[in-house]
C-alpha cells in the first residue's frame, strides 16, 4: 500500500521545467518531500522556493540523467537529505525538430541518451529504494509512445522505447518485488516550454500538434499514479484516440496525418527560430511550468479524470462494448 503523497518522498527529474516543475509543486500542496532534479540550477532553485513556501520539502540536485554517475549520485542526495525514496519519476525529456535525413548523429545520439538512458538509468537507481519501500516507478511516454508522427524520429523512437523498457521492468519486478508498481503515462500534447527549449530545422519555432493540454492535467496524473496501482494512464482523450488509431488500423492513421501535409503543418509555429536551444546546454531562467500555446489549451481531461483514474469503469465500458457486438453480430446471423 503506497503511503499518502503528504507523507512521500519523491524524485523528479525534468523539475525545472514544465509537466516536472508543475508535479512538484503540486507535490508540494500535500506536504510532500521533493527531490528536484534537472540541469538548470536558476530554476530548481526558484523551484525549490516555490515549493517550501507552499508546504513541501525541496532539495536540488543538478542532474544531466543521460549520465549515469549523476543519476547515482541524485538517488545517494536523496537518501542522505530524506533517508528514503518512496517514488521516482523519469520525467526529463528534450527534442529535435528535422526530417531525419538532416539530422547529426550526435543529435540523435543526445535525444535517445537523455529520453531512453534517461529513463532507464533513473530506474536502475530507483528499483533497490523503492523495492524496500514498496514504492513507485512512474515513466513519463508519451502518446507518442504508441503512434509515431514525423519531424520526431528520434524522440519518437525513444518513447516507443519507454513504453517497451518499463513493460519488460514491470514483469520483473513484479515476479522479484510484487508490491512495487512501475507506472507509465502517456501525455497528448502538453503546453510546455519542450517546444521553445526544441533544437529546429523547421526554420521557424516548433508546436505541440492541437488539441494541447495543460501541465498540469499530467501532473495530477503522476500524483494519482504515486498513490495508486495503476499499469498505463494516458492523459488526454486526443491522445488516447490516437493511440487507439494505430491500434485499430496505422495504415489508415498514416494517411489522415499525411493528408493535405497535416503532421508536417500541425507542428509548424509562423515564429522564426532564434537558435536557441537546450540540446546540449540547460535552458536558462528561472523556469516555467507553461509553454506558449495556452490560448484554447484544454486545463482539464474528463477522460483522464473519470476513466483513466477508474480502470474498472474502462474495463466495464470494454466489456459492455465487447457484449453489444457480439449482441449485433449474432442478430445479423439470423
Amino acid at each position: 500500500m503506497a503511503r499518502a503523497l503528504g507523507d512521500q518522498v519523491l524524485v523528479v527529474t525534468g523539475a525545472s521545467q514544465g509537466i516536472g516543475r508543475e508535479t512538484c509543486l503540486q507535490l508540494a500542496m500535500h506536504g510532500s518531500s521533493v527531490v528536484l532534479a534537472a540541469r538548470n540550477e536558476e530554476a530548481l532553485r526558484t523551484l525549490a522556493t516555490e515549493v517550501e513556501r507552499i508546504g513541501g520539502q525541496a532539495e536540488v540536485v543538478v542532474t544531466d540523467v543521460a549520465e549515469w554517475p549523476q543519476v547515482e549520485a541524485l538517488a545517494g542526495r536523496a537518501l542522505d537529505r530524506f533517508g528514503r525514496i518512496d517514488s521516482w519519476v523519469n520525467n526529463a525529456a528534450v527534442s529535435v525538430y528535422a526530417t531525419f535525413d538532416e539530422l547529426a548523429p550526435d543529435e540523435i545520439e543526445r535525444v535517445i541518451r537523455v529520453n531512453l538512458l534517461g529513463v532507464m538509468y533513473g530506474t536502475l537507481a530507483a528499483i533497490p529504494h523503492v523495492r524496500r519501500e514498496a514504492g513507485t516507478i512512474i515513466n513519463v511516454g508519451s502518446a507518442l509512445s504508441a503512434r509515431a508522427i514525423p519531424l520526431q524520429a528520434p524522440y519518437v523512437a525513444a518513447k516507443h522505447g519507454v513504453k517497451g523498457f518499463t513493460e519488460a521492468v514491470r514483469m520483473e519486478l513484479e515476479r522479484e518485488a510484487p508490491g512495487v508498481n512501475v507506472v507509465l503515462i502517456m501525455p497528448s500534447s502538453i503546453n510546455t516550454p519542450l517546444f521553445t527549449n526544441a533544437r529546429s530545422r523547421l526554420g521557424v519555432k516548433p508546436m505541440p500538434v492541437p488539441p494541447v493540454y495543460e501541465p498540469r492535467v499530467v501532473a495530477e496524473a503522476i500524483l494519482f499514479a504515486a498513490e495508486n496501482p495503476a499499469r498505463d494512464i494516458v492523459v488526454g482523450g486526443s491522445g488516447k484516440l490516437l493511440v487507439e488509431g494505430e491500434r485499430i488500423s496505422p495504415w489508415l492513421t498514416d494517411r489522415y496525418m499525411l493528408q493535405g501535409d497535416l503532421a508536417f503543418r500541425q507542428q509548424r509555429t509562423d515564429r522564426p527560430d532564434d537558435g536557441v536551444d537546450n540540446l546540449f546546454e540547460p535552458s536558462r531562467g528561472a523556469g516555467s511550468t507553461t509553454g506558449e500555446f495556452g490560448e484554447g489549451s484544454k486545463s482539464t481531461s474528463l477522460y483522464t479524470r473519470y476513466l483513466e483514474f477508474h480502470p474498472q469503469v474502462k474495463r466495464g465500458l470494454l466489456w459492455a462494448s465487447l457484449a453489444t457486438l457480439v449482441i449485433g453480430i449474432r442478430r445479423l446471423g439470423r
